[in-house]
């Protein structure tokens, strides 16, 4: 994995079997703020793809394995990962282009490309998935837009109901520290909190969703105090 110097590095999933493609591709764009990683067909990548948190998927059509169109199929419709997918091919008809765009992807770049386009349409889709950073909430690979509320960890769309949402953004907002449990009451009650432990239930089911499908947990409970989100504890 290669990484620039810059302020805000990009990380890129380079889906491509030719390895001279990649290193060139590599050669470019680690003159920018990239983290990038590779595979070499659409197995591996697949794997990466659902694993690791990566902001772009630069993906060839013609792949070992699983070819790129139904690597995009299996991403979106399976997977439900909406990591912003630039397709790479050799074919240049409207029809393998509508194909492509049918599969899930975001952009399309007919090859041979210019080095300097491919860093220009990764920065526009980056751009165009994360909106304003200063709406951007991130904790390790969990991120929240504030803006649009989505909800995403490792590429993978999270869906939250509208108290959910008020409690991660809350505790994202704060992390890592921890918030405490009248915060969160009041935040969702304001003076009339419910009798019992209604708050407890609504945290199990935002780790249901936002834990339970990864192999590493965020929110923890502090005893007696409160919660707080975080790599780890």
């Amino acid at each position: 994995m290669t990484q620039a110097p810059g302020a805000a590095p990009i990380r890129v999933l380079i889906v491509e079997d030719n390895r001279d493609i990649c290193e060139n591709i590599a050669a470019f764009l680690e003159q920018h703020s990239y983290i990038l990683d590779f595979a070499y067909d659409g197995i591996s990548a697949m794997h990466l793809a659902l694993t690791s948190p990566f902001d772009v998927i630069v993906l060839d059509l013609m792949l070992p394995g699983m070819d790129g169109l139904i690597f995009c199929q299996k991403l979106r419709a399976d997977a439900k990962v909406e990591t912003p997918v630039l397709m790479l091919t050799a074919r240049d008809t409207l029809d393998d282009k509508l194909k492509g765009f049918a599969a899930g992807a975001d952009d399309y770049l007919v090859k041979p490309f210019a080095l300097q386009e491919l860093n220009a349409r990764l920065q526009a889709l980056y751009k165009r998935s994360h909106g304003k950073t200063d709406n951007l909430l991130t904790v390790a690979d969990l991120t929240m837009n504030r803006s649009t509320l989505q909800v995403h960890r490792a590429g993978q769309r999270i869906e939250l109901n509208p108290t959910g949402m008020k409690l991660l953004q809350r505790l994202m907002e704060e992390a890592p520290s921890v918030v405490a449990r009248n915060t969160l009451e009041t935040l969702l009650w304001a003076d009339e909190h419910p009798d019992g432990d209604a708050l407890r239930s609504h945290m199990y089911k935002l780790r249901q969703a936002v834990d339970r499908p990864f192999d590493s947990p965020l929110i923890h409970t502090v005893h007696r105090i409160g919660y707080r989100i975080a790599e780890d504890v």
